[in-house]
């Protein structure tokens, strides 16, 4: 791999192009994931808002939910943001019939916490790990973790509420750094990848 990371944002549904933009602005190589080859090419990858029952399935539909889950369980970087965070849940509080999760943090995800899409807000959220000032975050239909493991990190909450975490190489989050210009927290993860890859395979 080169110095630049090369990272995939899961193509299946949700706002694709801005995390591409994002990861751009951070000195990644982006590209679009919708096949298991293509998973197998990238050194990290995002996994964006949407609907997670949606992306449950049609993960499984192309053949990619058993590749992610083996590929995270070995250590790839992985950021999740809204429904991406509940796909990173090892458990899910209220999950629709069906749904599956990638899993791969020891984080039990309540959906939709926040209320519905009338509901959505901009906060603003200060992360741990992010230097400068609080990120804005935008909660659109957006989950809350209700519990942690010992092993993941807690790095920031709102209103009492977890809606930021990570354990090893992932990365959640309740909102959508990719909706803002604030760039910080993809930049964030592409240190992770980078990390990992310094680090070499384990």
């Amino acid at each position: 791999m080169s110095t630049t990371p090369v990272i995939g944002v899961l193509a299946l549904q949700g706002d694709v192009r801005e995390h591409l933009i994002a990861l751009a602005t951070a000195d990644a190589v982006a590209r679009p994931v919708r096949r298991p080859e293509e998973l197998a090419e990238v050194d990290g990858l995002v996994i964006p808002g949407g609907e997670s029952t949606t992306i449950s399935k049609l993960a499984e539909l192309f053949g990619l939910m058993e590749p992610l889950r083996a590929r995270v369980r070995a250590g790839l970087p992985v950021y999740g943001t809204c429904a991406g965070m509940i796909m990173l849940a090892d458990k899910i509080l209220d999950p629709r019939s069906g749904q599956e999760t990638v899993g791969g943090i020891d984080m039990i995800v309540r959906r939709n916490a926040f209320g519905r899409q009338n509901e959505s807000f901009e906060a603003t959220v200060a992360v741990r790990g992010v230097a400068g000032d609080p990120v804005e975050g935008v909660f659109i239909r957006a989950p809350w973790v209700e519990s942690v493991g010992a092993a993941v990190e807690v790095l920031a909450e709102h209103e009492g509420h977890i809606v930021a975490v990570r354990q090893g190489n992932a990365l959640a989050t309740s909102f959508h750094p990719e909706l803002t210009g604030d760039h910080r927290l993809h930049g964030l993860f592409v240190d992770m990848v980078r990390a990992k890859d310094g680090a070499g395979s384990l």
